[in-house]
Protein backbone atom coordinates (compact mmCIF):
# COMPACT_ATOMS: atom_id res chain seq x y z
CA UNK A 1 0.00 0.00 0.00
CA UNK A 2 2.90 2.15 0.76
CA UNK A 3 4.47 1.82 -2.42
CA UNK A 4 1.07 2.95 -4.21
CA UNK A 5 1.31 6.71 -5.93
CA UNK A 6 -1.57 8.86 -5.68
CA UNK A 7 -1.33 10.55 -9.40
CA UNK A 8 -2.44 13.84 -9.90
CA UNK A 9 -5.89 14.42 -10.79
CA UNK A 10 -7.04 15.89 -14.45
CA UNK A 11 -6.52 19.34 -13.30
CA UNK A 12 -3.96 19.32 -10.30
CA UNK A 13 -0.58 20.70 -11.50
CA UNK A 14 1.93 18.82 -9.03
CA UNK A 15 5.29 18.09 -9.39
CA UNK A 16 5.75 15.67 -6.14
CA UNK A 17 3.79 13.54 -6.41
CA UNK A 18 1.65 12.06 -2.95
CA UNK A 19 2.11 8.73 -1.49
CA UNK A 20 -0.78 6.86 0.23
CA UNK A 21 1.62 6.69 3.32
CA UNK A 22 2.50 10.40 3.19
CA UNK A 23 -1.78 10.89 3.94
CA UNK A 24 -3.14 11.17 6.63
CA UNK A 25 -5.13 7.79 7.68
CA UNK A 26 -7.89 9.18 9.57
CA UNK A 27 -9.48 6.09 11.46
CA UNK A 28 -7.59 5.33 14.53
CA UNK A 29 -10.07 2.11 15.87
CA UNK A 30 -11.82 -0.27 13.55
CA UNK A 31 -15.32 0.82 14.18
CA UNK A 32 -14.44 4.26 13.41
CA UNK A 33 -15.35 5.91 10.18
CA UNK A 34 -13.64 7.96 8.39
CA UNK A 35 -16.19 9.12 6.25
CA UNK A 36 -19.62 9.31 5.37
CA UNK A 37 -20.64 10.12 1.84
CA UNK A 38 -24.61 11.47 1.82
CA UNK A 39 -25.87 10.47 -2.25
CA UNK A 40 -24.82 7.13 -4.39
CA UNK A 41 -24.92 9.44 -7.96
CA UNK A 42 -22.16 9.92 -9.84
CA UNK A 43 -20.64 12.61 -7.53
CA UNK A 44 -21.11 10.72 -4.18
CA UNK A 45 -20.55 7.26 -5.13
CA UNK A 46 -16.87 8.14 -6.99
CA UNK A 47 -16.07 9.64 -4.55
CA UNK A 48 -17.02 6.52 -1.90
CA UNK A 49 -14.58 4.93 -4.06
CA UNK A 50 -12.11 6.90 -4.12
CA UNK A 51 -11.81 7.41 -0.32
CA UNK A 52 -12.29 3.62 -0.49
CA UNK A 53 -8.96 3.01 -2.93
CA UNK A 54 -7.08 5.61 -0.77
CA UNK A 55 -7.22 3.46 2.34
CA UNK A 56 -10.05 5.17 3.90
CA UNK A 57 -13.31 3.24 6.06
CA UNK A 58 -16.39 4.63 4.00
CA UNK A 59 -19.81 4.40 4.17
CA UNK A 60 -22.45 5.84 1.49
CA UNK A 61 -25.63 6.25 2.23
CA UNK A 62 -28.12 6.54 0.34
CA UNK A 63 -32.46 6.61 0.82
CA UNK A 64 -33.65 4.60 -2.88
CA UNK A 65 -32.79 0.95 -2.94
CA UNK A 66 -30.46 1.74 -6.00
CA UNK A 67 -27.55 2.93 -6.53
CA UNK A 68 -26.61 5.47 -9.18
CA UNK A 69 -28.73 8.55 -7.93
CA UNK A 70 -30.59 10.49 -10.47
CA UNK A 71 -28.85 10.08 -13.36
CA UNK A 72 -28.56 6.08 -13.58
CA UNK A 73 -31.89 5.73 -12.36
CA UNK A 74 -34.32 8.23 -13.83
CA UNK A 75 -31.69 10.90 -15.68
CA UNK A 76 -28.76 10.76 -18.27
CA UNK A 77 -28.96 6.69 -18.54
CA UNK A 78 -32.54 5.78 -19.09
CA UNK A 79 -32.63 9.26 -21.44
CA UNK A 80 -29.82 7.54 -23.35
CA UNK A 81 -31.39 4.94 -24.13
CA UNK A 82 -34.52 6.32 -25.41
CA UNK A 83 -32.94 8.36 -27.46
CA UNK A 84 -30.92 5.98 -28.91
CA UNK A 85 -33.84 3.52 -29.40
CA UNK A 86 -36.15 6.20 -30.64
CA UNK A 87 -33.24 7.60 -33.30
CA UNK A 88 -33.34 3.47 -34.85
CA UNK A 89 -36.76 3.55 -34.93
CA UNK A 90 -37.25 6.60 -37.06
CA UNK A 91 -33.99 5.90 -39.36
CA UNK A 92 -36.25 2.50 -39.64
CA UNK A 93 -39.16 4.58 -40.96
CA UNK A 94 -37.88 6.97 -42.62
CA UNK A 95 -34.18 7.16 -43.52
CA UNK A 96 -33.74 3.24 -44.45
CA UNK A 97 -35.00 3.35 -48.28
CA UNK A 98 -32.62 5.67 -48.80
CA UNK A 99 -29.96 3.71 -48.03
CA UNK A 100 -31.01 0.86 -49.81
CA UNK A 101 -32.99 -1.07 -46.71
CA UNK A 102 -36.28 -1.94 -47.69
CA UNK A 103 -38.45 -2.67 -44.43
CA UNK A 104 -41.47 -3.30 -44.22
CA UNK A 105 -44.52 -2.87 -41.38
CA UNK A 106 -42.23 -1.10 -38.78
CA UNK A 107 -44.14 -1.01 -35.75
CA UNK A 108 -42.97 0.57 -32.41
CA UNK A 109 -43.28 -2.16 -29.33
CA UNK A 110 -43.00 0.97 -26.28
CA UNK A 111 -43.21 -1.91 -24.22
CA UNK A 112 -40.11 -3.68 -25.24
CA UNK A 113 -38.27 -0.01 -25.64
CA UNK A 114 -38.48 0.39 -21.83
CA UNK A 115 -37.45 -3.05 -21.06
CA UNK A 116 -34.52 -2.43 -22.84
CA UNK A 117 -34.17 0.87 -20.95
CA UNK A 118 -34.60 -0.82 -18.01
CA UNK A 119 -31.99 -3.61 -18.86
CA UNK A 120 -29.23 -0.86 -19.21
CA UNK A 121 -30.41 0.82 -16.35
CA UNK A 122 -30.54 -2.49 -13.42
CA UNK A 123 -26.87 -3.53 -15.09
CA UNK A 124 -25.39 -0.04 -14.57
CA UNK A 125 -27.02 -0.15 -10.58
CA UNK A 126 -26.18 -3.07 -10.26
CA UNK A 127 -22.38 -2.94 -11.56
CA UNK A 128 -21.63 0.34 -8.78
CA UNK A 129 -23.16 -2.12 -5.91
CA UNK A 130 -20.48 -4.55 -7.48
CA UNK A 131 -17.91 -1.49 -7.05
CA UNK A 132 -18.74 -1.16 -3.84
CA UNK A 133 -18.28 -4.59 -3.25
CA UNK A 134 -14.70 -4.83 -4.79
CA UNK A 135 -13.46 -1.78 -2.89
CA UNK A 136 -15.13 -2.47 0.69
CA UNK A 137 -17.32 0.46 0.01
CA UNK A 138 -20.12 -0.44 3.16
CA UNK A 139 -23.80 0.92 1.33
CA UNK A 140 -26.53 2.13 4.21
CA UNK A 141 -30.03 2.25 2.48
CA UNK A 142 -31.78 4.99 4.15
CA UNK A 143 -32.12 8.42 4.56
CA UNK A 144 -29.27 10.42 5.91
CA UNK A 145 -29.59 13.36 8.14
CA UNK A 146 -26.70 15.33 9.61
CA UNK A 147 -27.19 15.35 13.56
CA UNK A 148 -23.90 16.60 13.84
CA UNK A 149 -20.61 17.93 12.24
CA UNK A 150 -19.54 14.17 13.28
CA UNK A 151 -22.33 12.14 13.04
CA UNK A 152 -24.90 11.08 10.38
CA UNK A 153 -28.68 9.37 11.41
CA UNK A 154 -29.91 6.90 9.04
CA UNK A 155 -33.84 7.28 8.65
CA UNK A 156 -34.68 3.42 7.14
CA UNK A 157 -37.91 2.22 5.85
CA UNK A 158 -39.52 0.92 8.58
CA UNK A 159 -38.64 3.94 10.41
CA UNK A 160 -35.67 2.68 12.67
CA UNK A 161 -32.41 5.12 12.74
CA UNK A 162 -28.64 4.11 12.41
CA UNK A 163 -26.52 6.24 14.12
CA UNK A 164 -22.87 6.50 12.34
CA UNK A 165 -19.98 8.30 13.71
CA UNK A 166 -17.30 9.82 11.20
CA UNK A 167 -14.93 11.84 11.14
CA UNK A 168 -15.69 13.28 7.51
CA UNK A 169 -19.14 13.87 5.91
CA UNK A 170 -19.84 14.67 2.16
CA UNK A 171 -23.04 15.71 0.90
CA UNK A 172 -23.44 14.80 -2.76
CA UNK A 173 -27.39 15.03 -2.55
CA UNK A 174 -27.63 16.05 -6.46
CA UNK A 175 -30.92 17.80 -7.54
CA UNK A 176 -35.10 17.26 -8.35
CA UNK A 177 -36.87 18.27 -11.30
CA UNK A 178 -38.67 22.08 -10.36
CA UNK A 179 -42.32 22.05 -11.04
CA UNK A 180 -44.46 24.64 -12.67
CA UNK A 181 -46.32 27.38 -9.95
CA UNK A 182 -49.85 25.58 -9.76
CA UNK A 183 -49.35 22.83 -11.53
CA UNK A 184 -47.85 19.66 -9.31
CA UNK A 185 -46.07 16.19 -11.38
CA UNK A 186 -48.62 13.71 -11.13
CA UNK A 187 -46.00 12.12 -13.69
CA UNK A 188 -49.64 10.75 -16.18
CA UNK A 189 -49.82 13.82 -17.81
CA UNK A 190 -48.51 16.30 -16.05
CA UNK A 191 -44.55 14.91 -15.94
CA UNK A 192 -41.23 15.56 -15.44
CA UNK A 193 -38.25 14.18 -16.92
CA UNK A 194 -38.88 11.14 -14.94
CA UNK A 195 -42.07 10.61 -16.13
CA UNK A 196 -41.15 11.17 -19.47
CA UNK A 197 -39.11 8.43 -19.52
CA UNK A 198 -41.62 6.03 -18.49
CA UNK A 199 -44.76 6.87 -20.53
CA UNK A 200 -46.82 3.88 -21.30
CA UNK A 201 -48.26 5.10 -24.70
CA UNK A 202 -47.27 8.07 -27.06
CA UNK A 203 -49.31 10.72 -26.22
CA UNK A 204 -50.85 12.31 -29.75
CA UNK A 205 -49.80 15.96 -28.21
CA UNK A 206 -47.57 16.83 -26.36
CA UNK A 207 -45.97 20.73 -24.70
CA UNK A 208 -42.80 20.89 -23.18
CA UNK A 209 -42.20 23.83 -21.04
CA UNK A 210 -38.17 24.66 -21.75
CA UNK A 211 -36.21 24.08 -24.38
CA UNK A 212 -33.05 23.49 -22.78
CA UNK A 213 -31.41 20.67 -23.23
CA UNK A 214 -33.79 18.10 -21.33
CA UNK A 215 -36.29 19.60 -22.86
CA UNK A 216 -34.66 19.19 -26.66
CA UNK A 217 -33.66 15.46 -25.53
CA UNK A 218 -37.39 14.18 -24.53
CA UNK A 219 -38.93 16.46 -26.91
CA UNK A 220 -36.88 14.68 -29.68
CA UNK A 221 -37.65 10.97 -28.03
CA UNK A 222 -41.18 11.42 -28.13
CA UNK A 223 -41.47 13.07 -31.51
CA UNK A 224 -39.59 10.38 -32.99
CA UNK A 225 -42.13 7.76 -31.50
CA UNK A 226 -45.54 9.82 -32.94
CA UNK A 227 -45.54 12.53 -30.68
CA UNK A 228 -46.49 16.19 -31.70
CA UNK A 229 -44.73 18.04 -29.82
CA UNK A 230 -44.35 21.91 -29.14
CA UNK A 231 -41.55 23.41 -26.73
CA UNK A 232 -42.65 26.90 -25.31
CA UNK A 233 -39.38 28.30 -24.15
CA UNK A 234 -38.96 31.75 -22.55
CA UNK A 235 -35.63 32.78 -23.99
CA UNK A 236 -34.52 33.87 -27.64
CA UNK A 237 -32.93 30.48 -27.89
CA UNK A 238 -32.79 26.70 -27.70
CA UNK A 239 -30.63 24.83 -25.52
CA UNK A 240 -30.83 27.07 -22.11
CA UNK A 241 -27.63 29.26 -21.18
CA UNK A 242 -24.30 28.34 -22.57
CA UNK A 243 -24.47 27.70 -25.71
CA UNK A 244 -23.10 29.33 -28.71
CA UNK A 245 -25.46 31.50 -30.24
CA UNK A 246 -24.96 30.41 -33.91
CA UNK A 247 -25.28 26.74 -32.68
CA UNK A 248 -28.48 27.37 -30.91
CA UNK A 249 -30.01 28.47 -34.17
CA UNK A 250 -28.57 25.72 -36.31
CA UNK A 251 -29.69 22.87 -33.64
CA UNK A 252 -33.27 24.59 -33.41
CA UNK A 253 -33.66 24.55 -37.78
CA UNK A 254 -32.56 21.14 -37.51
CA UNK A 255 -34.96 19.90 -35.10
CA UNK A 256 -37.85 21.85 -36.68
CA UNK A 257 -37.24 19.73 -39.71
CA UNK A 258 -37.76 16.37 -37.85
CA UNK A 259 -40.90 17.75 -36.60
CA UNK A 260 -40.39 19.81 -33.37
CA UNK A 261 -42.12 23.27 -33.06
CA UNK A 262 -40.67 25.64 -31.10
CA UNK A 263 -42.37 28.91 -30.10
CA UNK A 264 -39.45 30.77 -28.01
CA UNK A 265 -39.53 34.29 -26.21
CA UNK A 266 -43.29 32.79 -24.77
CA UNK A 267 -44.00 32.21 -21.60
CA UNK A 268 -46.27 29.73 -19.75
CA UNK A 269 -49.14 31.43 -17.27
CA UNK A 270 -50.81 28.51 -16.64
CA UNK A 271 -51.93 24.93 -17.27
CA UNK A 272 -55.12 23.64 -16.71
CA UNK A 273 -56.85 20.02 -16.34
CA UNK A 274 -59.55 19.54 -18.97
CA UNK A 275 -61.93 17.09 -19.55
CA UNK A 276 -60.07 16.76 -23.50
CA UNK A 277 -56.56 16.93 -22.62
CA UNK A 278 -54.55 20.37 -20.69
CA UNK A 279 -54.88 23.42 -21.84
CA UNK A 280 -51.74 25.30 -21.35
CA UNK A 281 -52.03 29.37 -21.82
CA UNK A 282 -49.28 31.24 -23.30
CA UNK A 283 -47.90 35.05 -24.06
CA UNK A 284 -45.14 36.51 -25.16
CA UNK A 285 -42.23 36.65 -22.69
CA UNK A 286 -42.43 40.81 -23.16
CA UNK A 287 -45.73 40.73 -22.70
CA UNK A 288 -48.91 40.58 -24.70
CA UNK A 289 -52.13 38.93 -26.57
CA UNK A 290 -52.22 35.35 -24.22
CA UNK A 291 -53.13 32.54 -27.10
CA UNK A 292 -53.59 28.47 -26.13
CA UNK A 293 -52.27 25.30 -26.70
CA UNK A 294 -54.36 21.82 -26.28
CA UNK A 295 -51.97 18.72 -25.39
CA UNK A 296 -52.23 15.66 -24.01
CA UNK A 297 -49.28 15.33 -22.01
CA UNK A 298 -47.62 18.74 -20.80
CA UNK A 299 -43.81 18.13 -19.56
CA UNK A 300 -42.26 20.66 -17.71
CA UNK A 301 -38.80 21.20 -18.05
CA UNK A 302 -37.95 24.28 -16.66
CA UNK A 303 -34.66 23.37 -14.28
CA UNK A 304 -34.12 21.70 -11.47
CA UNK A 305 -32.89 22.43 -7.66
CA UNK A 306 -30.58 21.14 -5.32
CA UNK A 307 -31.84 18.25 -3.18
CA UNK A 308 -31.47 19.69 0.50
CA UNK A 309 -34.83 18.30 1.99
CA UNK A 310 -34.19 17.00 5.85
CA UNK A 311 -30.23 17.08 5.27
CA UNK A 312 -30.13 18.73 8.70
CA UNK A 313 -27.99 21.71 7.89
CA UNK A 314 -29.68 23.68 10.54
CA UNK A 315 -27.96 21.61 13.29
CA UNK A 316 -24.72 22.14 12.24
CA UNK A 317 -25.59 25.81 11.34
CA UNK A 318 -24.85 25.71 7.17
CA UNK A 319 -27.26 28.06 5.50
CA UNK A 320 -27.89 27.55 1.80
CA UNK A 321 -27.28 30.25 -0.70
CA UNK A 322 -29.86 32.23 -2.20
CA UNK A 323 -30.88 29.44 -4.98
CA UNK A 324 -30.86 26.75 -2.36
CA UNK A 325 -27.37 25.38 -2.71
CA UNK A 326 -25.04 24.49 -0.13
CA UNK A 327 -21.52 27.40 -0.15
CA UNK A 328 -18.24 25.50 -0.24
CA UNK A 329 -14.65 26.93 -0.51
CA UNK A 330 -12.02 25.41 -3.68
CA UNK A 331 -11.72 22.59 -1.61
CA UNK A 332 -15.34 21.94 -1.48
CA UNK A 333 -15.25 22.20 2.09
CA UNK A 334 -18.35 24.28 4.12
CA UNK A 335 -18.34 26.38 6.98
CA UNK A 336 -18.25 23.14 8.72
CA UNK A 337 -14.58 21.81 8.54
CA UNK A 338 -15.61 18.08 8.64
CA UNK A 339 -18.44 18.89 6.19
CA UNK A 340 -17.98 18.56 2.38
CA UNK A 341 -20.53 18.95 -0.47
CA UNK A 342 -19.89 18.48 -4.52
CA UNK A 343 -22.05 18.10 -7.45
CA UNK A 344 -25.69 19.51 -7.80
CA UNK A 345 -26.22 20.76 -4.81
CA UNK A 346 -23.18 23.54 -5.03
CA UNK A 347 -22.61 25.89 -7.57
CA UNK A 348 -21.68 25.19 -11.26
CA UNK A 349 -23.54 23.88 -13.79
CA UNK A 350 -25.67 20.12 -12.91
CA UNK A 351 -23.37 17.70 -15.10
CA UNK A 352 -22.89 14.12 -14.08
CA UNK A 353 -19.32 14.39 -14.77
CA UNK A 354 -18.78 17.70 -12.98
CA UNK A 355 -19.90 15.95 -10.09
CA UNK A 356 -17.71 13.12 -10.35
CA UNK A 357 -14.13 15.35 -10.94
CA UNK A 358 -15.31 17.63 -7.37
CA UNK A 359 -15.90 14.12 -5.84
CA UNK A 360 -12.51 12.64 -6.52
CA UNK A 361 -10.96 15.92 -6.17
CA UNK A 362 -12.73 16.46 -2.82
CA UNK A 363 -11.83 13.11 -1.44
CA UNK A 364 -7.68 13.80 -2.47
CA UNK A 365 -8.15 17.44 -0.82
CA UNK A 366 -9.63 15.75 2.28
CA UNK A 367 -5.96 13.85 2.77
CA UNK A 368 -3.66 16.78 1.88
CA UNK A 369 -4.03 16.75 -1.85
CA UNK A 370 -4.05 20.31 -4.14
CA UNK A 371 -6.64 19.14 -7.14
CA UNK A 372 -8.98 22.08 -8.19
CA UNK A 373 -11.10 22.50 -11.03
CA UNK A 374 -11.07 24.23 -13.93
CA UNK A 375 -14.91 24.67 -15.05
CA UNK A 376 -14.27 26.38 -18.14
CA UNK A 377 -13.08 23.29 -18.97
CA UNK A 378 -16.28 21.32 -17.93
CA UNK A 379 -18.01 19.93 -21.68
CA UNK A 380 -21.66 20.30 -21.98
CA UNK A 381 -23.63 18.10 -24.49
CA UNK A 382 -27.15 17.84 -26.22
CA UNK A 383 -27.65 13.83 -27.07
CA UNK A 384 -30.09 14.89 -29.87
CA UNK A 385 -29.37 13.71 -33.71
CA UNK A 386 -27.61 15.65 -33.76
CA UNK A 387 -25.68 15.87 -30.97
CA UNK A 388 -24.54 19.70 -29.89
CA UNK A 389 -21.11 19.48 -27.60
CA UNK A 390 -19.52 22.86 -26.46
CA UNK A 391 -16.92 23.43 -23.90
CA UNK A 392 -14.72 27.33 -23.03
CA UNK A 393 -16.02 30.57 -24.15
CA UNK A 394 -18.96 31.64 -26.82
CA UNK A 395 -18.67 33.85 -29.40
CA UNK A 396 -20.91 36.26 -27.48
CA UNK A 397 -18.67 35.94 -24.27
CA UNK A 398 -15.62 36.82 -25.96
CA UNK A 399 -17.38 39.67 -27.49
CA UNK A 400 -18.53 40.99 -23.66
CA UNK A 401 -15.30 40.01 -22.38
CA UNK A 402 -13.51 42.11 -25.49
CA UNK A 403 -11.32 39.32 -26.29
CA UNK A 404 -10.17 39.43 -30.22
CA UNK A 405 -9.94 36.33 -31.22
CA UNK A 406 -10.18 34.06 -34.50
CA UNK A 407 -12.74 31.99 -35.61
CA UNK A 408 -12.26 28.14 -37.68
CA UNK A 409 -15.41 26.93 -39.05
CA UNK A 410 -15.74 23.32 -40.90
CA UNK A 411 -18.83 21.57 -42.35
CA UNK A 412 -19.44 18.02 -41.72
CA UNK A 413 -20.80 18.09 -44.77
CA UNK A 414 -17.31 18.72 -46.40
CA UNK A 415 -15.96 15.24 -43.92
CA UNK A 416 -15.69 12.69 -45.88
CA UNK A 417 -16.50 10.41 -42.80
CA UNK A 418 -20.17 11.89 -42.39
CA UNK A 419 -20.49 11.82 -46.34
CA UNK A 420 -20.05 8.14 -46.70
CA UNK A 421 -22.29 7.96 -43.47
CA UNK A 422 -24.90 10.22 -45.37
CA UNK A 423 -25.24 12.02 -42.03
CA UNK A 424 -23.74 15.55 -42.82
CA UNK A 425 -25.72 17.76 -40.43
CA UNK A 426 -23.76 20.74 -38.44
CA UNK A 427 -20.33 21.87 -38.36
CA UNK A 428 -17.18 22.22 -35.81
CA UNK A 429 -16.40 25.88 -34.56
CA UNK A 430 -12.96 26.36 -32.78
CA UNK A 431 -12.97 29.93 -31.53
CA UNK A 432 -8.85 31.19 -30.51
CA UNK A 433 -7.02 33.78 -29.41
CA UNK A 434 -5.92 36.01 -32.28
CA UNK A 435 -2.77 37.07 -30.52
CA UNK A 436 -1.74 33.67 -29.21
CA UNK A 437 -3.65 31.01 -30.83
CA UNK A 438 -4.67 29.75 -27.32
CA UNK A 439 -7.52 27.81 -28.23
CA UNK A 440 -10.31 29.89 -26.19
CA UNK A 441 -13.87 27.86 -27.15
CA UNK A 442 -15.29 25.11 -29.32
CA UNK A 443 -18.60 23.90 -30.34
CA UNK A 444 -19.74 20.96 -32.12
CA UNK A 445 -23.24 20.09 -33.74
CA UNK A 446 -22.86 16.36 -35.20
CA UNK A 447 -23.17 12.64 -35.07
CA UNK A 448 -20.73 11.97 -32.45
CA UNK A 449 -19.89 15.90 -30.98
CA UNK A 450 -20.71 14.29 -27.61
CA UNK A 451 -17.77 12.40 -28.23
CA UNK A 452 -15.72 14.49 -30.65
CA UNK A 453 -15.72 17.36 -27.73
CA UNK A 454 -13.61 15.42 -25.90
CA UNK A 455 -10.78 15.97 -27.99
CA UNK A 456 -11.63 20.14 -27.37
CA UNK A 457 -11.15 19.40 -23.49
CA UNK A 458 -7.91 18.03 -23.74
CA UNK A 459 -6.89 20.88 -25.52
CA UNK A 460 -8.51 23.12 -23.35
CA UNK A 461 -7.25 21.59 -19.88
CA UNK A 462 -3.76 22.12 -21.43
CA UNK A 463 -3.55 25.27 -22.93
CA UNK A 464 -3.31 23.83 -26.68
CA UNK A 465 -3.09 26.61 -29.48
CA UNK A 466 -5.42 25.54 -32.49
CA UNK A 467 -2.43 25.01 -34.68
CA UNK A 468 -1.02 22.16 -32.11
CA UNK A 469 -4.59 20.47 -32.70
CA UNK A 470 -4.08 20.88 -36.57
CA UNK A 471 -0.51 19.40 -36.89
CA UNK A 472 -2.18 16.32 -34.82
CA UNK A 473 -2.02 13.47 -37.07
CA UNK A 474 -6.00 12.34 -37.20
CA UNK A 475 -6.81 8.86 -38.35
CA UNK A 476 -8.82 9.10 -41.94
CA UNK A 477 -11.48 8.87 -42.96
CA UNK A 478 -12.91 10.16 -39.30
CA UNK A 479 -15.45 12.79 -38.09
CA UNK A 480 -12.50 13.99 -35.61
CA UNK A 481 -10.27 15.50 -39.08
CA UNK A 482 -13.76 18.09 -38.90
CA UNK A 483 -11.93 19.26 -35.63
CA UNK A 484 -8.47 19.39 -37.30
CA UNK A 485 -9.85 21.29 -40.26
CA UNK A 486 -11.81 23.90 -38.18
CA UNK A 487 -8.69 24.42 -35.84
CA UNK A 488 -6.20 24.56 -39.01
CA UNK A 489 -8.99 27.31 -40.33
CA UNK A 490 -8.56 29.22 -37.26
CA UNK A 491 -4.54 29.33 -37.03
CA UNK A 492 -3.89 30.17 -40.59
CA UNK A 493 -7.73 30.84 -42.23
CA UNK A 494 -7.92 28.09 -44.43
CA UNK A 495 -8.53 24.85 -44.12
CA UNK A 496 -7.33 21.82 -46.34
CA UNK A 497 -10.94 20.46 -47.55
CA UNK A 498 -13.26 23.62 -47.40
Amino acid sequence: MSSLILRRFWAVKNTTPITISSLRRLSTGQDETDLVVIGSGPGGYVAAIKAAQLGLKTICVEKSPTLGGTCLNVGCIPSKALLNNSHFYHMAKADFEHRGIDVNGVKLNLGNMMKQKETAVTQLTSGIAGLFKKNKVEHLVGHGSITSPNEVTVTKEDGSKEIVKTKNIIIATGSEPTSFPGLEFDEKTVISSTGALSLESVPPRMVVIGAGVIGLELGSVWSRLGSQVTAVEFLSHVGGLGIDGEVAKTIQRILKKQGLDFKLKTKVTSAVKTSSGIQVTIEPAAGGKQSQLECDVLLVCVGRRPYTTNLGLESVNIELDEKGRVPVNKTFQTSVPSIYAIGDCIHGPMLAHKAEDEGIICVENMLGGAGHLDYNCVPSVIYTHPEVGWVGKTEEQLKEEGIEYNVGKFPFAANSRAKTNADVDGFVKVLSDKKTDRMLGAHIIGSVAGELINEAVLALEYGASAEDVARVCHAHPTCAEAFREACLMAYCGKAINF
